[in-house]
């Protein structure tokens, strides 16, 4: 496969020679063993693509958003799919002190703060394929006024010595105020400022209606956030969530009807009931109100009950738009967490965790490239996949690893095989190390 001629597309946004470069390091990834570094990229790209090129193009400023949507609508798009927006941050692991935007960040897999980068990045996901395919991803770099600020919140909140709790209520003196005019913290500015980018580079072709976020983004700032920019949110709210029903009587000032008690919610809003393995699941979906927001919300609230002990647990999920259906709701939802495999996919086969770059365009190109090689391989799975539904990334990258082999050796042999030898040759070399050792093949080019 020429993946050369897969970046065609690109020739409006980026010079030849950085498109040529960009084939080379891509077919370098695709077939190379351990740490994707430029040093290991040299290694095994071809002619064309010695060490001081690779450092050249990871010293080009490419305009990846663009490059990300392009690649999007020339070979991943599918027409009659409804798509819907997700995003979500992820922590790089780093040593040293070097690099740029590092500083400590939350890693939910570690339960802590630890040194490192961290990137946030929106993703379109196909709900027909229930697949993710990144669209923006940008560095976090926290200013030291942000710095300043969130120690400041931190030390407020721990108790002082001497200072007196203060009583509970509300405090004398306070007045009202309008909750749709909200504060946006610097993480939602960042976000607000992406997603703006986002839909004036895609609302004339593909209209975008919905964003999924996980539960940090369940408050009323962010979907402040999210709805100035147009869209709806999806997301999920803290499972002791004060909420109540609308308040059905006759007086004019009450807007609050009963709080919502998650063991006892009435029958009229049950929306489907299931067992399997001994687990009862009962899906309801309610208008509710919450003091927090600054308007109803569509709640989808899942309860999942032991038959035998009658053990309970719930989730409850949200969407600021109130006329979409419980099931839809919990599909998006469900569908924000491919783009954790994304993650996945290009910290441990793409090189997001291993690159050595320091500065600010190098860590750029080196973080949106590890990304860009999901949609890359997402599109070569889905032609290989064809022949073969089993077939996942170990096996494309022992697939390009034996393509290369071949090609090396030939280029010693005084004369070209056989047309037949030859593909023979390629299937059975490109077979070593794959998983599902089927008949795949790449045509030799």
């Amino acid at each position: 496969m020429d993946i050369l001629a897969l970046l065609q597309h690109l020739n409006p946004l980026l010079a030849k020679t950085t498109i040529r470069q960009m084939s080379r390091v891509i077919s370098a990834v695709l077939a190379m063993t351990g740490r994707v570094t430029m040093l290991g990229l040299s290694r095994w790209s071809d002619d064309g693509g010695s060490y001081r090129t690779i450092q050249r193009f990871f010293q080009t400023t490419i305009p990846w958003a663009q490059v990300f949507w392009s690649f999007f609508l020339t070979h991943l798009r599918q027409t009659e799919t409804v798509y819907v927006l997700a995003g979500d941050e992820s922590v790089i692991n780093k040593a040293g002190k070097q690099t740029y935007g590092l500083d400590r960040f939350y890693a939910s897999l570690f339960g802590k703060p630890v040194p490192g980068v961290a990137i946030f990045a929106l993703s379109l996901l196909d709900t027909q394929a229930r697949r993710s395919y990144p669209i923006m991803v940008e560095q976090v770099v926290r200013t030291e006024a942000e710095k300043a600020t969130a120690k400041e919140k931190a030390q407020q909140r721990q108790p002082q010595a001497g200072q007196e709790k203060r009583k509970p209520g509300r405090p004398k003196g306070s007045k009202n105020r309008n909750k749709a005019e909200v504060c946006l913290t610097p993480e939602l500015l960042r976000i607000q400022k992406m997603l703006q980018q986002l839909l004036l580079l895609t609302s004339s072709v593909l209209p975008l209606t919905y964003i999924a976020l996980d539960g940090h983004f369940g408050n009323n700032n962010a979907l402040q956030m999210v709805l100035t920019c147009g869209l709806h949110l999806v997301s999920k709210l803290r499972y002791d969530s004060a909420l109540y029903f609308r308040y059905a009587g006759s007086n004019k000032r009450c807007q609050y009807g009963d709080r919502i008690d998650y063991a006892h919610i009435p029958a009229t809003y049950l929306k489907e009931t299931t067992t399997q393995d001994g687990i009862r699941t009962d899906v309801y979906q309610v208008t509710a109100l919450h003091k927090d927001f600054t308007q109803p919300l569509n709640v989808v609230i899942i309860v999942k009950t032991n038959v035998k002990t009658g053990a309970c647990a719930h989730v409850v999920l949200f969407s600021s738009d109130l006329k979409l259906a419980w099931d839809k709701v919990i599909a998006y939802y469900r569908l924000r967490f491919q783009i954790e495999f994304n993650f996945r996919d290009a910290k441990q086969y793409w090189g997001l965790e291993d690159f050595m770059n320091v500065k600010e365009t190098p860590v750029t190109n080196a973080i949106n490239l590890s990304l860009f090689m999901v949609n890359v391989s997402q599109l070569l799975l889905r032609d290989l996949r064809r022949e073969d539904s089993n077939v996942n990334v170990l096996d494309l990258k022992a697939l390009y690893r034996g393509h290369k082999y071949v090609v090396e050796v030939i280029k010693l042999l005084p004369q070209k095989p056989d047309p037949i030898l030859l593909n023979a040759i390629f299937q059975q070399i490109s077979g070593l190390g794959r998983i599902h050792n089927s008949q795949l093949h790449l045509n030799p080019t």
